[in-house]
């Protein structure tokens, strides 16, 4: 079947799949060329809402729905080591020769920051997800079934003309991606005080589309919620890797975007992609930790053998007309969950049927709830338990958790990250660590946590680690509070939280990979080197045992990085 539609379109839904043979032989078995794909072992399928059932993790699989990601924020570059390392010869490249790319909400590519003295741009292409259906630039390998392609002599076509936007229409609205673009790349500003941590690196930037509404009223997020897509996510990488081998320079990405949802292991499709990814030669991959600390958004349970039960309390807010949340078990126990509703209603703990859904409903309430639990996920066979809640009432709800298999067991239960659910709904026991997002839990990722250059403190809201797990995460932690930046107008803001953090060690990582790789000091550098070099160098505060869960192996320290590189 030809793909003659534009899959953007809120008639199609899209489905992650793994295929293990080849792109002509997939598209062979699955009958449709609605297929965009991601890497050799990753695929999109599109697939019009006419032919499917309704979405349920019964009818299609766990891995193959696209979770939904938020954006993760709401004098820095002294205090990094990076002012202070470029005034070292070998180390004083600004990132010339690498590109820095961003998967997020866009770029403002008139802004001087992100010009050449000459006027040009440094952005090498802009992948524009919102509009358009695909279309092919000369040089590069990349093809999709939607968005546009804005390869850099586009770009500087629009910076020549007076009217910039009628030759390439593509604006961040919410300013996020730019901001972070000037955190890690940005030129310098003399007159307001500002320079980028790799002000001579190129720019790729990705405009990731919103979520379509499917996948929103699937998961219940808030209306007024940011949410993008795991798909486009993926393909976003793609992209970016797309121009490294056009240009045939090393890349940065660097990902200001997280969920909640998962096993916080680092094992969903985007996070397995990425740990691929952060194997290659000249490639660094550095990923913010979340903003979830004392949100009230984890719980941690355990359970003892014989039928005990674990009451797991949950404040319901005002505003929530739904949400979702994922249990899932530490060690090999299956766990049974049931609920007690703000008015005294009891329904018992459901008995474990994997694969399948229940849908509760209750006499007092419109509440329904939605459980769907499956025994083995992932590579490490864990059980989770999908809950759903529409039209939840306000009020204390009454979780119960239960094991089966007569065993010493641990649970985690996670709400929906930041700003997909509101500030009245957590948990009023929660534990403040495992909150890290994903995909930071990804053993083989830079996971950046944010502090406070100023004094010294973690961010109150800087994810904690470990993973589920108990790999050690975040790796690092770098300025995040209060961070000046490229706002809208060509004027500056101020923004907080570990995009910001994660835009500085993506700066940084540029300056690596320029003395790595192109000055001949480390050809195959990649993720796992630098991220060996930085965690070297980077400064630990006497009172604190490190790795530690709020600031990993400690602050980014550019300068003292290098210095340990010294026989």
């Amino acid at each position: 079947m030809a793909c003659t539609e534009n899959v953007a379109s809120e008639d199609y839904a899209e489905f992650i799949a793994r295929y293990p043979l080849s792109p002509q032989e997939f598209i062979t078995l699955t009958g449709t060329e609605c297929i965009d794909f991601i890497s050799q072992q990753f695929a999109v399928i599109y697939t019009a809402f006419s032919k499917l059932d309704p979405i349920s993790f019964s009818s299609y699989t766990y891995a193959g729905i696209p979770k939904l990601y938020s954006l993760l924020d709401s004098t820095s570059m002294e205090s990094s080591g990076i002012l202070p390392a470029s005034r070292l010869p070998a180390l004083g490249n600004q990132g010339a020769g690498v590109i820095i790319g961003f998967v997020d909400t866009g770029i403002d590519y008139q802004n001087p920051l992100f010009q050449n003295p000459d006027g040009t741009s440094r952005i090498l292409g802009i992948w524009d997800q919102t509009h358009g259906s695909g279309n092919v630039v000369p040089g590069n390998s990349f093809r999709s079934l939607y968005g546009t392609q804005y390869p850099r002599e586009e770009i500087n076509a629009a910076l020549s003309s007076d009217d910039p936007l009628s030759v390439v229409p593509s604006t961040d609205e919410i300013g996020h991606g730019t901001f972070l673009a000037s955190i890690a790349a940005g030129g310098e500003d003399e007159a307001n005080d500002f320079t980028g941590a790799a002000p001579q690196a190129d720019i790729a930037m990705v405009k990731l589309k919103p979520a379509k509404q499917y996948l929103r009223d699937f998961y219940l997020i808030r209306e007024d919620a940011q949410a993008y897509q795991e798909n486009d996510i993926m393909m976003g990488i793609t992209y970016l890797l797309s121009l490294a081998r056009q240009y045939n320079k090393p890349l940065v990405i660097c990902l200001g975007v997280g969920t909640n949802q998962g096993g916080h292991v680092g094992n969903s499709p985007l996070s397995a992609f990425l740990n691929d990814v952060s194997s290659y030669i000249g490639t660094a991959l550095v990923v913010a930790a979340g903003n979830e600390t004392g949100l009230g958004h984890h719980y941690r349970g355990a359970t003892e053998p014989g039928d005990t039960i674990q009451s797991v309390e949950l404040k319901v807010g005002e505003n929530d007309a739904g949400f979702s949340m994922e249990l899932w078990a530490q060690d090999v126990e299956v766990y049974r969950v049931g609920f007690t509703s703000p008015t005294g209603e009891v329904i018992s703990p459901l008995p474990p049927r994997t694969g399948e859904e229940n849908v509760l409903r209750f006499l007092l309430e419109r509440t329904e709830i939605t459980v769907y639990t499956n025994f083995s996920i992932g590579a490490a066979g864990s059980n989770m338990v999908f809950i759903r809640f529409k039209n939840p009432m306000p009020g204390i709800w009454h979780l119960s958790v239960t094991g089966t298999l007569d065993l010493r067991g641990t649970f985690h239960i996670w709400l929906p990250s930041r700003g997909f659910i509101s500030e009245d709904t957590f948990f009023l026991r929660p534990d403040p660590d495992t909150t890290i997002t994903d995909p930071g839990n990804s053993q083989n990722l830079l996971t950046v946590a944010a502090y406070n250059h100023v004094s010294g403190g973690i961010y109150i809201h800087s994810s904690r680690g470990f993973n589920r797990i108990g790999q050690v995460k975040p790796d690092l932690a770098a300025p995040g509070v209060s961070i000046q930046g490229a706002g809208p107008g060509n004027a500056f803001t101020r923004m907080t939280g570990t995009s910001s953090a994660a835009a500085h060690v993506a700066g940084a990582a540029a300056i690596l990979l320029h003395w790595g790789v192109l000055q001949g000091n480390n050809f195959i550098m990649n993720t796992s080197s630098i991220k060996t070099y930085l965690i070297r160098g980077a400064k630990r505060n006497p009172a604190l045992t490190y790795p530690n869960r709020e600031f990993g192996y400690g602050t980014l320290d550019l300068y003292e990085a290098f210095l340990r590189l010294r026989p």
